[in-house]
């Protein structure tokens, strides 16, 4: 149940999210352009005179709110999920290997090897 409820709330973060960023690109800043201190043709609009931007910003405060919400809630659910504790390596299964020889290092191994080969020699 606690996954799917962060799965989804994640969703809506996400959405939320990309919710705010357009509509942050959509906003005129102020004194955007000359025409708009002087109300050029933005009374005809969908929204009225000042209706798109009280519109606009007001939404985008609600979304942000919204992904606030949101990102508080996915930290508390994360914080307290139920988890394994240990290493990640802890679950790991090593391949069996065979019992380790004892060998004899390579450098001792030599001289004895050079003796052996001198003994061989007749001489």
């Amino acid at each position: 149940m606690s996954g799917f409820l962060f799965g989804l709330i994640l969703t809506v973060h996400v959405l939320v999210g990309l919710a705010v960023i357009g509509l942050v690109l959509l906003q005129h800043g102020k004194g955007a352009d000359v025409g708009a201190s002087f109300g050029g043709g933005a009374s005809g609009s969908v929204f009225g005179s000042s209706g798109s931007a009280n519109f606009l910003s007001r939404t985008t405060a609600v979304l942000a709110a919204l992904f606030f919400v949101t990102s508080l809630t996915l930290t508390y659910i994360a914080s307290h999920a139920n988890r394994q504790g240990g290493s990640a390596l802890e679950g790991v299964v090593l391949p069996k290997t065979p019992a380790a020889t004892k060998s004899v290092p390579a450098a001792a191994s030599a001289p004895v090897a050079a003796q052996s080969a001198n003994q061989d020699v007749p001489k």
